[in-house]
This record gives structure tokens, sequence and C-alpha cells, in this order.
């Protein structure tokens, strides 16, 4: 615990550099926080459904929620509406995550972005093929792109243990190649999960896109409009077969990332606008203000506001959301795994709990080195900063802690076949991120307890004067 505090309540940095920085140790804090409340949630899933009111966890998902607009609507069960409804928000917030990386983050650098991304792929090919090589020919083979995923939240709640130990550039990179490996599992949601399409409702989201943009390059930054049109392409998408997630991230690509004025002018109203203020009066406690400094604090809001693109407004509004409600509840109502099934011999060797497990800790470790050493071979790449191979190896493990894409994906593969399947791929899911987390933490610890007993022996060696 003593890792932990020391890695939450680190000193962002002096000066400049510092304050650059405090956005980004912010979101890596808040994502450590929440794969903490997932770890909650696995915890309360899987007692509630092994307890002796396990009968009221399947109950309560089941419940149905029907939702009318003008005599048309959806009656789904509560279970469907976690899935499908809020699960778009946050595919949504990855589409902005992804768009801010790409254009000013770390994914804006090639050379970086190009060994997260060829990780990333690594990290996705060698799992699938060791499940395929498990499962060919059995009735579990279309759970193949259960392994491919990475969980971010978990695998920096893991990383979080380590505390100090850890460099920024080592987080930098499991963020970075875990949001490629989100991308790689929406593509493969929308292009292999997909029921029979309807056309015309492809058809009208395509129309619906197209408005969307057509708002963007008209200048338009009022958000309650791409909310609008973001509930009716979630709809449209719903209907088409297309899965409804994919429209978070599609709408996400298309929301306005220009402010309505550039910094220049910010720079010169807030100037103006605090001169004003300064000129209105004696500033005092701040117990009260005349109209004259009342009027420049209101008109620097609105350049305040007018300074933030309609992409970060919603991302900074949606994070908190998203990562402390929407997936915990996503956790809590897909984890619930009743072990006193899932623990039976015949399903721990199932070839869907070992294609599961083998492809999410063996194939994750062994794409992510291999490719990425592939990728630096050549030229391509090169190592993040103050890392080398047993670093990246060590973060490769906790590639394969998986669980919240692995069983979105997972419940998307076995839905209406036979419910053994899913248990066992849950199973399987589970099992890879007690091994890859615990794995991962271990040889990362130790890697650093032998650097640490290095230094101090060079240090006793030291002659003193």
């Amino acid at each position: 615990m003593e890792g932990l505090r020391e890695f939450i309540r680190r000193p962002t940095g002096e000066g400049i550099a510092g304050r650059l920085l405090q956005p980004f140790q912010a979101f890596v804090q808040a994502e450590t926080t929440s794969g903490l409340i997932l770890i909650l949630c696995i915890c309360l899933a899987l007692v509630w459904a092994n307890s002796p009111w396990a009968g009221s966890y399947e109950q309560l998902w089941e419940i149905h929620l029907v939702i009318l607009l003008g005599g048309y609507g959806l009656d789904k069960p509560l279970h469907t509406w976690i899935n499908d409804g809020l699960m778009v928000l946050f595919f949504f917030l990855v589409g902005l995550e992804l768009k801010r990386e790409i254009l000013v983050g770390e994914l804006s650098k090639l050379k970086q972005a190009m060994f997260s991304l060829v990780a990333a792929i690594g990290g996705a090919i060698c799992p699938a093929l060791i499940y395929l090589l498990w499962n060919a020919g059995t009735s579990g083979i279309k759970g193949w792109a259960i392994p491919m995923a990475t969980d971010t939240a978990f695998a920096l709640g893991v990383l979080a243990l380590l505390g100090g130990r850890i460099t920024w550039s080592l987080k930098v990179f499991v963020i970075a190649y875990a949001i490629f490996d989100d991308i790689l599992a929406v593509l493969i949601i929308a292009t292999f999960y997909t029921e029979a399409l309807n056309w015309l409702a492809l058809i009208a989201a395509a129309g619906v896109l197209l408005c969307v943009l057509g708002l963007n390059l008209a200048g338009v930054r009022w958000i309650p409009a791409y909310a609008l049109l973001g509930i009716v392409l979630w709809w449209l998408m719903f209907i088409s077969g297309v899965h409804a997630t994919v429209a978070g991230i599609l709408l996400a690509l298309l929301i306005p990332t220009r402010a309505r004025i550039n910094a220049g002018k910010f720079l010169a109203e807030g100037h103006a606008f605090l001169d004003e203020f300064e000129r209105g009066g004696r500033p005092g406690l701040g117990l009260h203000m005349n109209d004259q400094q009342v009027a420049a604090v209101q008109a620097f809001e609105v350049s305040c506001e007018q300074i933030q693109t309609p992409s970060q407004r919603l991302e900074h509004s949606l994070y908190y959301p998203v990562s402390f409600v929407i997936v915990p509840l996503f956790v809590l109502a897909n984890a619930g795994l009743d072990l006193r099934v899932g623990l039976h011999p015949a399903e721990l060797l199932s070839t869907v709990t070992l294609g599961v497990m083998l492809g999410l800790v063996v194939g994750k470790q062994l794409g992510i080195i291999l490719f990425s050493w592939l990728v630096v071979k050549v030229g391509w790449a090169a190592l993040p900063e103050q890392a080398n191979w047993r670093h990246i190896y060590g973060v490769s493990w906790l590639g394969g802690i998986g669980f919240t894409m692995s069983l979105f994906i997972a419940d998307l593969a076995f839905e209406g076949q036979n419910p053994l399947l899913l248990t066992e791929a849950k199973m399987g899911i589970l099992l890879a991120a007690l091994v890859s987390g615990g794995g991962g933490y271990l040889f990362l610890r130790l890697m650093n307890r032998e650097r640490e007993a290095s230094s101090e022996r060079v240090v006793s060696e030291m002659p003193r004067r």
C-alpha cells in the first residue's frame, strides 16, 4: 500500500514542465483508482454470484427496461442496456482519447507511436493464433478474439502498486498500446461480430455521420447538437446489426477539435479582462465584487469556455462517469462467474478456458516482445526512454489483463449459444488476469530490487575519503 500512496501522491514537478505533465499524471492516477474500483467490483460480483442470493444476481440483470418515443421503442433487459447502451460512452471516450493522442499526445511522435502500434498488433495476433490452435474445429472457435485486448485501468492499477519504481515512459507505453488494442478490438467487433445487416439503417447512419461532419466543418461547437445526432446514430447502429458501440468511436472521430478562439486572442482577452478587474477596485478578500469586476469575470469565463474545444470538454466531462460508474457497472454485470460450475475440472481444462488463458498469458508476452523487437531491429521505432527490454517484457505480462474488453467480446461471441462456453471464457479471462497481473508485478518488482541492490553495491565499493 505504501507504493500505491507514493504513486498517487507523487508531486507533479515544479515550473512549466510540471504543469504540462500534470494532466497526464492526473489521467494515470484516475486510471489507477478506477482499476482498484474494478477489482472491488469483480470481488463483489464473484461473491454475489456464489452466495445464497446468487439467483438475485441473474434476475437483476434480466429486468426489462422499456424506452418509448413517439410509438417507437426498445424493450431490452438491463444487461443489454449496459453492454450495448452505456458502453457506447466508454467507446466514445476511447475515441476522444485516441484522437487527442494522435493530434497532440504521445502517438503524435512517429517512432513512439510505431513502437506501441506494432507491439499492440503483435499482442493481438499471437493470442488469437494460440486460441485458434486450441479451438480449431470446436464450438468455441467463435471466441478467437477474446484474448486480444488489454484492460488499461487494471494494467495501470498493477503499476501503481510499484510506486515510483516504474518510469513515466513505461506508463505511457502501456497506455498507448492499450489504446491501440481498443482500436483493434472495435474493428474486430464491427467486422466479425456483426449479425445480419439492415442496409437501410446503415445508410441512414451514414447520413447522420455526414450531418455530424457538416456541423464540424460549419464551425458548430454546440455540444447538445452532437449529442442529439449521437443518440440517433446509436439507435440506427443498434437496429442495423452492427454492434451499437461502434457508433461511439465513429462519433468521437468527428467531434470538433478546434476552439472558437485561438491562443493569441485568448491571451489578449485574458489580460484585458484581468486589467479591467483590477481597475474595478481593490481586490479585497473576495467577499464581494462590484459590477465592473463581475462583468470582467463573466467575460473571462466565456473566453475560458471558447478556448476549450468540444472534444476536450466532452472528454473531461465524461471521463469520471465512465471510469467510476459505467465501466464498474459493466464489470459488476458481467464478472459474476459461478465458481461452483467454473471450477469443475471439465471447465478448467476445456479448450475455451485454456485457449483464452494461454492466449492472454503466453500470447500477449510473445506477441508484444517479438513484434516490438522486430520493429526496433529494422529501425522504424525506438524503445521508450529509460527503458530496456526487461522493462518491456515486464509490462508485456500486464497485456494479459484483458478483463473489460475481453468480457465484452466473450459476451458477443457466445451470445445465444451454449451458456457453458461463456462460463468457460470468463474463467479463462479471470485466471489470466490473476496470473498476468501477479506475474507482471513480481517480475518488475524483482527486477527493480536487483537494480537497487546493484546500485547499493556500487556505492559501498566506492573509495571513501
